[in-house]
C-alpha cells in the first residue's frame, strides 16, 4: 500500500518523540524511506524527513541516499531541488566523498537553478571536508562521462579561489596538485587551460620551487622533445596554448630556457610554413609575440651562438634592403616599395637584444664583415621609415587627452607609436660601435611598469623623439584588452606598411587524436555511478 502524507507525519512524529530511543522505531524510518514512491507532496515530504534522522539509523544508510537520489532524478523539477538542497545533510565522515561524487554527477543538470543550488551544495561540504569533497569531484572527472567532467573541471577553475584558508589548507592545496597532475595525463587544450588555472592560484605553488613544478607540468604536455611539424594545426596550438600557460611562471629565477631553445631551433626555421590553427589570426605574429615576452626570462643556453644566428637570420627577412632605385632627395622612383612589418621587427628585435645580452661580442666576432654590413643598411633603411611614421603619429595625436584617446582609432595609434618607439631605441643600440644592450624597453602590448610611467613624467633632456615618446606615454591609456584585433594602416608613400598589434587567441579543445596530452577524450558513457 503506498505510503500517504498522513503516514510520513505520523512517522516523523513517532521519531520526534523518541529522543534517545531513536533506534527502536526502524520501522517508522522505513515508512518515510518509502515515501520517495509516493506522488509529488509525499516525495516532497520524503526530501525533508529522510536527511533529519539519517545520522540515527546507520544500517540503513545506503538505503536512504539512494532514496533521496531517487528524488534527485524525479521529473518534478521542484522534488530534485528540495532532494539536493537536503544532500549535504548526509555528508558525514565516510559519506563525504560519495555525497560529493553524487552532486559532482548532478552538475549535468541543464536547469540553470538546479544547476546553482548543485553548486552551492559542493561549496557547503567543502566547508565541513574539503579533501573528501575534492576526493568525489576528482572520482567523476576521471571516470566520469564527458559532460560531468567537463563541468567539475569548470567548477574547480571557478570555485576554489574563493575558498578560504582555513578550508583551502596547505594538505588540501597539495592533494589538489596530485590528483590534477593524473587527470593532466590525458586532457583536452580547454581542460589544460583551466586546470593550469586551478593549480596556478594554489598558495602552496606561489614559492621558486612551486614555480618551477609548474612550468615542468607544462614542459610535459609541449612535448618540446619532439619536432615540430608546422603544417599540423593542433601541434602547432598545442604549442602555443602551453607556451602562454608557461609565460605568467616565468621569472628571473623560474627560466623559459627550454621554451626560447625550442622557439628557436624548430619554429623560427619553420615560421612561414606554420598552420594557424584559427581562422583569421596571424600565427606568425602570434609566434614572435610569445617568444620576445620570454626571451628576458631565459638562462644559459647551451646553443646560444646558433640560436642567435638563428635570431639574427629570420630578423634580416623582415628587414628590407633599400629600393634599388633612389633619387638624391631620397624618394623612391619606383612604385614598388617595402612593406615594413613593425609589429614582426619589433618581437624579432627584442628577443635579438634580450639574448644578445648573453653574447655581446655576436655581432662583431660571430658574424662575418659582409653580412653585417648589409644588416646595417637594413637598420638605417628601416630607422628612416621610423622616423616618417613617428612624426606622423605625433601629429595625429598631438593635443589629445583623456577621451579623445579612448576611441579605437586613437587606441591603435598609440599602440603603433609604442612599436615604432620600441624599435627606434633596440635599433639605435645595435648602431653603437660595439653594439650595445643597455637599453630597457616595455613590449608594446604589455603595460607600462610604474617605475617607466614615472621616468617618462619627469622632466629630462633627449632627443626629439624620445620626448615625443615620453609626452605620449603620459596620457596613453592602459594596453588594449588581448581579445582586440588592432591594425593601423600608414597613409601610402615611400614607407608604407603595416604597423599593428595582434591578438592572444584562447582556443577551446584541441582537434585530432589523443594519446597522453591533448586531444578529444574519448566518450565514456555511463549509467548512474552512484
Amino acid at each position: 500500500m503506498a505510503v500517504t502524507i498522513e503516514d510520513l507525519y505520523r512517522s516523523y512524529g513517532v521519531l520526534a518523540d523518541a529522543k534517545d530511543n531513536l533506534s527502536q522505531h526502524k520501522d517508522a524510518y522505513q515508512v518515510i524511506l518509502n515515501g520517495v514512491k509516493g506522488g509529488p507532496k509525499e516525495k516532497r515530504l520524503a526530501a525533508q524527513f529522510i536527511p533529519k534522522f539519517f545520522s540515527q539509523f546507520p544500517e540503513l544508510s545506503d538505503a536512504a541516499i539512494n532514496a533521496q537520489l531517487d528524488l534527485c532524478e524525479d521529473e518534478d523539477v521542484s522534488i530534485r531541488r528540495q532532494a539536493i538542497k537536503e544532500l549535504p545533510r548526509f555528508a558525514t565522515g565516510e559519506n563525504i566523498p560519495r555525497v560529493a561524487d553524487i552532486l559532482t554527477q548532478l552538475l549535468q543538470t541543464d536547469d540553470s537553478a538546479e544547476f546553482n543550488q548543485v553548486n552551492a551544495a559542493l561549496l557547503s561540504i567543502f566547508k565541513v571536508d574539503a579533501k573528501g569533497t575534492l576526493g568525489g569531484l576528482f572520482t567523476q572527472i576521471l571516470q566520469g562521462e564527458d559532460i560531468v567532467r567537463e563541468r567539475a573541471i569548470k567548477f574547480l577553475s571557478t570555485k576554489l579561489k574563493t575558498l578560504p584558508e582555513d578550508v583551502m589548507t596547505k594538505e588540501v592545496e597539495e592533494f589538489v596538485f596530485s590528483e590534477t597532475k593524473k587527470v593532466l595525463e590525458d586532457v583536452t587544450g580547454e581542460e589544460f587551460v583551466l586546470l593550469m588555472r586551478v593549480v596556478s592560484a594554489l598558495r602552496v605553488l606561489q614559492t621558486v620551487n612551486g614555480r618551477q613544478q609548474l612550468v615542468e607540468l607544462v614542459v610535459e604536455q609541449a612535448f618540446l622533445e619532439q619536432a615540430l611539424n608546422p603544417s599540423d594545426p593542433d601541434t602547432v596550438d598545442r604549442l602555443l596554448q602551453c607556451t602562454r600557460q608557461a609565460l605568467p611562471l616565468f621569472s628571473k629565477n623560474v627560466h623559459s630556457t627550454r621554451f626560447v631553445t625550442y622557439f628557436c631551433e624548430h619554429v623560427l626555421p619553420n615560421l612561414s610554413a606554420l598552420t594557424s590553427p584559427v581562422a583569421g589570426i596571424d600565427i606568425q605574429l602570434e609566434v614572435l609575440k610569445l617568444l620576445a615576452e620570454m626571451s628576458p626570462f631565459c638562462g644559459d643556453m647551451e646553443k646560444l651562438e646558433a640560436n642567435l644566428h638563428t635570431l639574427f637570420n629570420k630578423l634580416l627577412e623582415f628587414m628590407p634592403l633599400p629600393p634599388a632605385e633612389e633619387s638624391e632627395d631620397g624618394e623612391n622612383s619606383s612604385s614598388d616599395e617595402p612593406k615594413l612589418q613593425f609589429s614582426s621587427v619589433e618581437c624579432l628585435l627584442y628577443s635579438f637584444h634580450q639574448l644578445g645580452k648573453k653574447l655581446p661580442d655576436f655581432l662583431l666576432d660571430k658574424v662575418d664583415q659582409e653580412r653585417l654590413k648589409d644588416f646595417k643598411i637594413r637598420l638605417q633603411y628601416f630607422a628612416r621609415g621610423l622616423q616618417v611614421y613617428i612624426r606622423q603619429l605625433r601629429v595625429a595625436l598631438q593635443g589629445k587627452t583623456g577621451d579623445a584617446l579612448k576611441t579605437e582609432e586613437n587606441k591603435i595609434k598609440v599602440v603603433a607609436l609604442k612599436i615604432t618607439n620600441n624599435i627606434n631605441v633596440l635599433i639605435k643600440d645595435l648602431f653603437h660601435n660595439p653594439p650595445s644592450y643597455k637599453s630597457s624597453v616595455t613590449l608594446s602590448w604589455k603595460p607600462v611598469q610604474k617605475t617607466e610611467a614615472a621616468a617618462a613624467t619627469a622632466p629630462k633632456r633627449s632627443a626629439p623623439e624620445e620626448t615625443g615618446a615620453s609626452a605620449v606615454k603620459k596620457s596613453a591609456p592602459p594596453a588594449p584588452r588581448r581579445d582586440a584585433r588592432q591594425i593601423y594602416n600608414p597613409p601610402s608613400g615611400k614607407y608604407s606598411g603595416t604597423i599593428g598589434n595582434f591578438t592572444y587567441e584562447q582556443r577551446g579543445g584541441f582537434r585530432g587524436g589523443r594519446g597522453r596530452g591533448f586531444g578529444n577524450r574519448g566518450n565514456r558513457s555511463r549509467g548512474r555511478m552512484y
